[in-house]
């Protein structure tokens, strides 16, 4: 009460002054504090002293709401009729006057005020929201091509907010988001709820955004329901291929056969196969290409077959013509897969293996090829496939070629004598988490610097300025251009220290700069992407650079980039042992290759082929996208298993998980306790 007393004085003294966003923050504080008569007195005060503010229909429509609130219906008509006669264009005071025609008694009035606002508009129909929604999605599309990200995510908005179930829209708006390193990434908008976006966004996106590989199951497997399907028809019968003898007919479907990244990782797998063993088809998927790495896989492989120019259904029948025994899907759920080609089912057994790193959840992905590392003993529940595992599970090019000439650090614009740290990851890798992580490592080690790939100036900026928020010097942020493989290689000596990205690790990129000798420190996830990296540098032979902890992660940055001759050493020994290292002894991982598929052929052939566990992951999905991974740091939790039990049990409370399905972590089911998926505890 003293409040409601004492606020009209000093409201008469500091009203005139205020700014609208002044008067409505003001106004919303008095509200919430219980002042009502005042926050009607502070909206009438600025009224009078503001006649001419460009926005005074807004305040006046503002004014109107409190008066109908407290039931002063006349007077909140003759705000609501001035803000009209400023701004005729101005729907929602239309909509609230003929709200309050109605209270009060007078229909026809309502009824005008409401027609008002549907002549004002343009027709709102199917067709026209359809072709508004394209418009926008179409332009969306050239300006990011033109390198126009802000003003390409910009359209993509308004189309979400038309229509909030354009899932490849909303895909493509959350990866702008994470390209851009816009956080939150996934920040809920007026007619677009968060579990909204949770459920749009992309496998790949969702590996970049949380360690969290139950959520990423069941995000993979409803991206596999929905924009995979199914076909009419399946090609499930294979006489010829289930018949044939060795060698074994191998297939690899792949868009990246090319200068891409996973093209110069699988650079010498073809040529290495023993053709007593593998006959190797090469089913090419992609763009158009003429550089000298896509020549070489032609010139590697047995069989090269384009099927870019065929439909689903063709290029699966051209599979299936060929006898394909193995087909080993490289792509995964990336940018040019053709996924619905392997949901025809073309060969008896379909593996998971590099394109993408995680679980495909599909019912017709019946392996994943991993290390022990990338997926230790415990966590298979995390994957619909059944695991195999590899000495090291990435290929390498032992023939990268790498510029004669390196050029210096003044010429990077790197310092000469102070530590020069360099992350050559996406952008969309780099999360608030990973970057705050990196400020706190600048900030203890005094004239360092934090080498990036640089991306749009829009982004380069933005970066620079979280760091002067946080009281680090922006040109302390150093951004590489783009530059051909040989010269971005010649480069990486000039770094003292690679800092690695979590969740979503460096995976080529960590072969590159352990291939060049420089040490790269990572941070260990329980997710597939955010474990690559430290099976690569265990099997480089520097396995004291993977940390378990986020703390253990930036106190070993800071003491070596403190110590830059305690890193020699660790150069030494990339250097002296890229000979002979599990990660680049590429005969002997194609001799395993070779003994995973033996495996496969004869479980096929045995009747023991796996069936991929699609059990519940309708329940995870809808249990997992309540959660927003801007604000929690799934990694970081300890109890991971129990971190999900918990939502589990308060989700099973109003609705019982059927008995006849596989139960949630911990809990029996009328299925064997063994078999009961669980989320793995480290």
């Amino acid at each position: 009460m003293v409040g409601d007393i004492l606020a009209p004085a000093l409201i008469r003294s500091m009203a005139r002054d205020f700014s609208v966003i002044d008067l409505i923050h003001t106004a919303e504080t008095m509200k919430q504090s219980g002042q009502s008569n005042s926050v009607a007195a502070l909206y009438e005060t600025w009224i009078q002293h503001n006649q001419e503010n460009p926005l005074l229909y807004a305040v006046l429509f503002n004014y109107s709401v409190i008066l109908s609130d407290s039931g002063n219906l006349t007077l909140a008509r003759e705000q609501l009729d001035r803000a009209i006669a400023l701004n005729p264009d101005f729907m929602p005071a239309h909509i609230n006057l003929g709200r309050i025609y109605e209270r009060l008694g007078t229909v026809g009035p309502a009824i005008v005020q409401w027609s008002a606002v549907l002549g004002r508009l343009a027709a709102v129909n199917g067709a026209a929201i359809t072709h508004k929604t394209t418009a926008l999605n179409q332009i969306a599309r050239t300006l990011e091509a033109a390198g126009q990200d802000e003003s390409a995510e910009d359209m993509l908005r308004q189309s979400l907010e038309i229509d909030c179930h354009q899932r490849e829209v909303v895909q493509h708006y959350l990866a702008l988001r994470q390209r851009q390193c816009e956080w939150p990434v996934a920040a809920p908008l007026e007619r677009v709820p968060l579990d909204r976006l949770m459920i749009g966004m992309s496998p790949l996106s969702v590996a970049a955004y949380t360690d969290d590989p139950l959520f990423q199951l069941a995000v993979a497997w409803n991206y596999n329901m929905t924009d995979v399907g199914t076909p009419a028809t399946a090609l499930s019968a294979w006489p010829q291929a289930s018949q044939r003898m060795a060698p074994l007919r191998v297939g690899y479907l792949s868009s990246d056969l090319r200068e891409h990244a996973v093209g110069h990782l699988m650079a010498e797998v073809f040529g290495l196969h023993d053709r007593n063993a593998v006959e190797v088809f090469a089913y090419y998927c992609g763009p158009v290409a003429q550089d000298a790495l896509h020549d070489q896989f032609r010139a590697t492989v047995d069989h090269w077959t384009s099927i870019a120019e065929l439909d689903d259904a063709a290029a699966a029948r051209r599979i299936a013509d060929d006898q394909i025994q193995i087909l080993i899907d490289l792509n995964g759920y990336t940018r040019e897969a053709r996924t619905k080609v392997i949901a025809y089912r073309p060969a008896p057994v379909i593996v998971n293996w590099l394109g993408f790193p995680g679980t495909m959840a599909s019912p017709y992905h019946h392996y994943i090829i991993a290390d022990d590392w990338i997926i230790p003993p415990g966590d298979e529940m995390y994957y619909a496939e059944t695991v195999l595992q590899l000495p090291c599970y990435q290929p390498n090019n032992r023939k990268r070629i790498v510029a004669s000439r390196r050029p210096t650090r003044s010429e990077a614009g790197l310092p000469e004598t102070d530590t020069v740290f360099c992350c050559f990851n996406g952008a969309h890798k780099i999360t608030r988490f990973t970057f705050e992580r990196w400020l706190m490592i600048l900030n203890g080690v005094p004239g360092s610097v934090l080498w990036l790939l640089s991306n749009t100036e829009a982004t380069n900026d933005r970066l620079k300025r979280l760091a002067a928020e946080r009281g680090i010097a922006p040109e302390r942020l150093v951004f590489a251009e783009k530059l051909a493989n040989p010269y971005h290689l010649a480069r990486y000596v000039l770094a003292d220290l690679f800092l690695d990205t979590c969740p979503y690790g460096a995976h080529t990129t960590a072969s590159d700069a352990l291939w060049m000798g420089v040490p790269v420190l990572t941070l260990n996830g329980r997710s597939f992407a955010s474990r690559v990296c430290g099976s690569l540098v265990r099997a480089a032979g520097v396995p004291e650079m993977v940390c378990d902890t986020a703390a253990d992660y930036v106190s070993r940055a800071i003491a070596l980039g403190n110590d830059r001759e305690a890193i020699r050493p660790l150069r030494d020994r990339l250097v002296a042992g890229r000979e002979d290292c599990v990660l680049f002894d590429m005969p002997r991982l194609v001799r395993h290759l070779e003994a995973l598929y033996a495996t496969m052929w004869r479980n096929f052939k045995a009747g023991t082929l796996p069936r991929p566990d699609l059990s519940n992951l309708d329940v995870y999905l809808e249990v997992g996208r309540q959660v927003h991974h801007d604000e929690v740091e799934v990694q970081t939790i300890a109890d991971y298993r129990g971190w999900w039990q918990e939502r589990l049990a308060r989700r099973d409370a109003f609705r019982p998980i059927n008995p006849d399905h596989r139960a949630w972590p911990g809990v029996p089911s009328a299925a064997s306790a063994s078999q009961a998926r669980a989320a793995g505890d480290r």
